[in-house]
């Protein structure tokens, strides 16, 4: 073989192919970019009108209306194409605009095809018009950060994921100060529109800016997005206007991608107990999305448990002629032992491994949990509103957040003054494992949600998990499955008659089961021995044969897990071509909105769940979807989240499938693999499955 000759590391990077394959431009990217969504039908006529739409109703609350008076009475509004447009109206459409843009909150894939949406309708009407992007989300705003947007910024963007091109940030402009601040700045900007692209809090931030700019004559546009999948909007009745935000499809995927790879992984080396927790803190949709993706073994849906029931416990209450409030609602007692329960009829399957995935904010629908939450929630709000200086600071280290605990309890009791914290719940939190103590008194977000995302969610069921097992365990319930024929097989080998040990070991042994379950007295290896003796098989002077004794240990779990959180990956994935078209088609609609003269809106696409051709562009009016919510211990106009219903079609399938795929049962596991998200070919899914199960009449 020819010797090559010594090659200088500046030599190769002046390479092309070296250049070429360690660029940071791949195959992938370059079909991304080149990629052109298709528009909706009324997005490929000359230019477009709006139509109001009366056929919507919606409940509005009275403080919305007393705060939110000049955009309250918003309709919703239809995006028509029109063929034919009379001079006027051309001269309408086409007038040059200044629109700025902000992307508020965590990131989610497609934000960059809304801007794209938004850049090119805008220049197809005036080539003149300006596309402003605000740095750093809100505060861009707040501190006049700009840059003006350009075909090459949006191109080197386009169907890519990630808030890049103009970063995110969590600021509200939520105080006069900051409001003065953002008019200045769109004033001095001369913006027509301000276009906010966020969550929740973002579109309600975005009706109060809107409420604030009406007379200043500057429209505002919101547009729902966040991976959770919690902004969704019907009328009061029950339409539906919003499926879903964009970025739930994209996170969902990726997060089944990884998950399905875990299910491969274990039901491969058969030992490893995978606990998934998945984002969403308040509705679980990314959990159901994600069970009808990769078909784990077990799912937990907090909703679902919310709504939980003890049949046993209100059985028992009315014999004693009484109420058991705590029948009501999932306690985090009760969960732990669903889940033991799973892995119990998994290990006598032969199947001591599985996958389950859980939303971070599954503790939020546990009664006593979320009690310590909402009361937490409020003893650090006032604490912060009265002092100088803010809970945390004062109290650094757990014990001093304890001690402030006990001494609201202590003056609750001996002072009898009114408290959220009396003795009860000192007593029953000092029962709290610390770890998870110190999780529930962490700093809360800026919103003054609880931060459920930074606590070891999974941590604090499989300890309790763990513990019962061993229980189970020490009460011979939890035991290994052994294949009948390798039990044969083995003892066979060994010059043992199977027919002989098997009555004397398993419980099952009579009855042709395919799969031997060792019987629940026999939890050691000096029981085995005894159970043997007794059972004539051997004397008290022999040893346990050698193969049985292989068998007794076999039998023997050992539980494991490994622990995985899935959030800030599946934000940061490129979109699936599903939400490639939807942010697009949101762009597109943004500026219908903007031409068309309306603000205090969102952005919306109706009948997602319908094929590419029946899609609607719409704007929907953000005032009337307000609600008031808890905030930082006081109430709060919000717009409301979307959560899980349990009565619809996807979760009432995934929760008919559950057996089928807790597998627990000889054979193969359900495990379905979604594969990665394939922007190319045919083979990618055009919606969430969610989306396709609900539309099924």
């Amino acid at each position: 073989m020819q010797k090559k000759r010594s090659v200088s590391a500046e030599d190769l990077l002046s390479n092309p192919e070296v250049k070429k394959i360690t660029g940071n431009i791949n195959q992938e990217i370059i079909e991304r970019r080149g990629y052109i969504p298709p528009v909706c039908k009324a997005f490929t006529k000359p230019l477009t009108a709006l139509k109001e739409n009366n056929n919507f109703n919606f409940k509005i609350h009275s403080e919305a209306a007393k705060h939110l008076p000049k955009i309250i009475d918003n309709k919703a509004q239809d995006i028509e194409g029109i063929d034919y447009p009379d001079e006027s109206r051309k001269r309408e459409y086409s007038t040059k605009r200044i629109i700025g843009v902000v992307f508020s909150g965590g990131p989610a894939p497609g934000g960059h095809n809304v801007i794209a949406g938004i850049y090119d309708a805008a220049k197809k009407a005036n080539p003149e018009s300006i596309i402003y992007g605000f740095l750093m989300g809100p505060d861009g705003i707040i501190e006049s950060e700009a840059v003006e947007l350009t075909d090459n910024i949006i191109n080197a963007y386009r169907n890519l994921g990630g808030f890049s091109m103009i970063k995110t940030g969590r600021t509200k402009i939520d105080t006069q100060e900051k409001m003065a601040l953002s008019k200045e700045t769109c004033s001095k900007l001369d913006l027509d529109a301000l276009v906010i692209v966020g969550g929740d809090d973002s579109n309600t931030n975005a009706a109060f800016l809107a409420q604030d700019m009406f007379d200043d004559g500057i429209q505002v546009i919101g547009v729902p997005k966040t991976i959770d999948g919690d902004v969704q909007v019907r009328d009061a009745d029950g339409n539906v206007l919003c499926a879903i935000s964009f970025g739930f499809h994209s996170a969902a995927r990726a997060f089944a991608g990884s998950i399905s790879n875990l299910c491969t992984d274990c039901s491969s080396d058969v030992k490893y107990w995978h606990i998934c927790k998945v984002m969403g803190r308040v509705a679980s949709h990314l959990a159901l999305e994600v069970a009808l993706q990769t078909h784990a073994n077990l799912t937990l849906i907090g909703e679902d448990l919310a709504d939980y029931i003890d049949e046993s416990r209100l059985e028992k209450a009315r014999k004693e002629n009484r109420i058991d409030y705590i029948a009501y609602g999932m306690t985090l007692r009760h969960l732990s032992r669903v889940i033991c329960d799973c892995i119990v009829q998994r290990a006598a399957a032969g199947k001591n491994y599985g996958v389950i995935v859980l939303p971070e904010g599954v503790l939020e629908f546990i009664n006593e949990i979320q009690t310590f939450i909402i009361k937490l929630n409020t003893i650090i709000a006032e604490y912060n509103e009265i002092h100088d200086t803010d809970f945390h600071t004062e109290f650094p280290f757990l014990e001093n957040k304890l001690e402030y605990l006990r001494r609201l309890a202590r003056l609750c009791e001996e002072e009898n003054k009114m408290s959220c914290w009396n003795r009860r719940d000192d007593d029953l939190f000092s029962d709290i494992p610390d770890f998870f103590k110190e999780g529930l008194l962490m700093e809360r977000d800026s919103h003054g949600n609880f931060p459920f995302s930074q606590v070891e969610t999974d941590k604090v069921l499989m300890e309790i998990v763990q513990d019962y097992l061993n229980i189970l365990k020490e009460k011979g319930v939890y035991k290994i499955g052994i294949d009948r024929d390798y039990f044969v097989k083995t003892l066979k080998k060994d010059g043992v008659d199977p027919d002989s040990f098997g009555p004397v070991i398993f419980r099952n042994y009579d009855d042709g089961s395919a799969l031997l379950l060792v019987k629940e007295k026999i939890t050691s290896t000096k029981i085995l021995k005894s159970s043997m003796t007794k059972g004539g098989v051997i004397t008290e002077k022999e040893d346990i044969p050698a193969s049985v004794k292989k068998i007794y240990n076999k039998s023997v779990p050992d539980f494991k897990t490994q622990s995985h959180f899935y959030g800030y990956d599946g934000r940061g994935t490129d979109p699936t071509r599903f939400d490639c078209n939807y942010t697009y088609n949101l762009g597109l609609t943004v500026f219908s909105l903007i031409a068309g003269g309306v603000t205090g809106y969102m952005a919306a696409i109706m009948n997602l769940d319908q094929n590419f051709a029946d899609w609607k562009p719409i704007g929907i009016p953000i005032a009337p979807l307000m609600h008031l919510e808890e905030r930082k211990g006081r109430l709060a106009l919000v717009m409301e989240k979307s959560v899980v219903d349990i009565n619809s079609a996807a979760f009432k399938v995934v929760k008919a499938l559950r057996d089928k795929w807790l597998a627990a049962e000889p054979g193969a596991d359900q495990y379905r693999n979604p594969g990665p998200i394939r922007f190319t070919g045919k083979s990618e899914e055009d919606r969430p499955i969610t989306l396709v199960l609900n539309a099924i009449p």
